[in-house]
Parts: structure tokens; sequence; C-alpha cells
């Protein structure tokens, strides 16, 4: 068995590791994102000067009108589109990411009580008390951790189904006014 220290020392690097590979996980996520909004940014640039310049050879109202009209209604499906990528890309990040952040802190749990474990063997002698009253503080701690891991993950979800309403809503909303041009 190893001794104390170097348990420590191997959860300590193994932790920095599991950090490592979440950083690495968010900034993927990150970068996800912001080439969806490049991507959409470049489409309504490029869009809106078409549209302005398809205005500028409008010769009467009613060809002004079946361009405008003809502008609008792909937006609601492009907003849908849009919304799916995006709710995609955050579905996937938070999964992965609260699927490895769960992995990792039981595996650092269970390195950390088998350490303490060990330490707590070569204890002195009349120093029971103050072990059980670590050992009692110690199921404290992970009853906390568990409970706080139970929390994000409903954190997660309500924040989910929040974000699938509200796509929703716009969606319908730029349904709606597309339909009323």
């Amino acid at each position: 068995m190893k001794n104390p220290i170097e348990q420590f020392a191997a959860s300590t690097e193994a932790n920095l590791q599991a950090f490592e590979a979440l950083s690495i996980q968010a900034f993927a996520g990150v970068e996800k994102f912001v080439e969806l909004n490049m991507a959409a940014s470049k489409a309504v640039l490029s869009e809106s000067i078409a549209h302005v310049q398809s205005m500028m050879a409008v010769k009467d109202a009613q060809e002004f009108m079946a361009l405008q009209t003809n502008f609008m209604k792909p937006m609601a499906e492009k907003s849908t589109a849009y919304t799916d990528h995006l709710k995609s890309i955050m579905t996937g990040s938070s999964e992965e990411f609260a699927s490895a952040v769960e992995a990792n802190s039981a595996k650092t749990q269970k390195a950390f009580v088998s350490a303490l474990e060990e330490m707590m063997k070569s204890a002195p002698a009349g120093n029971e008390s103050a072990v059980a009253a670590f050992k009692s503080a110690l199921n404290a701690g992970q009853n906390a951790v568990e409970t706080a891991h139970a929390s994000t993950k409903k954190a997660i979800e309500t924040a989910q189904i929040n974000f699938d309403a509200a796509s929703t809503q716009a969606t319908q909303a730029v349904k709606k006014a597309t339909t009323a041009v």
C-alpha cells in the first residue's frame, strides 16, 4: 500500500489532469458556440447586403412588398435552425461536462477517503474520539457533495427546460410575425 503522502500526490495529479480535460471540454463548447454565431453573423450580413441591393432596384410598392415578404419568410426557419443548433451545443456540452465531473468526483473522493483511512490507521493511540469525529465530519462532507451534485444536475435540467420553452416561444413569435407580413 502506498503511503498517504504518495496517495495525496497521485490524487492531486489525477485532479489536475481531470481539470485540464474539463477545461478542454468547456472551451470546445464555447468554440462551437462562437463558430455558430460567426456563421450566422456572416449569413445575416451577406443576406442583408443582397436584400438592400435588391431594394435599390425596386420600381413600385407592390414589388417592394413582395421583396420584403420573400426576405422575411425564411427567417422563421433560420431562427429555428439556429436555436436547434444552439440547443444541441448546449445540451451536448453540459451532458459531457456533467458526466465527466461526476465520474472524476467519485474517483477523487474514493482516493481521498482511502488516503485518509490509511492515515487514521497509523494515528497515535488515544486519538480514537478525534478519529471518529473526523470520520463523522468526512461523511457529512461527502453527503454535502452528493447533495450539491444532485442540485447542480437539477439546475441543469431546469435550465434546459426553460431554454426549450423560450426557444419554442421565440420560434412561434418569428413565425407569427412573418406570416403577418
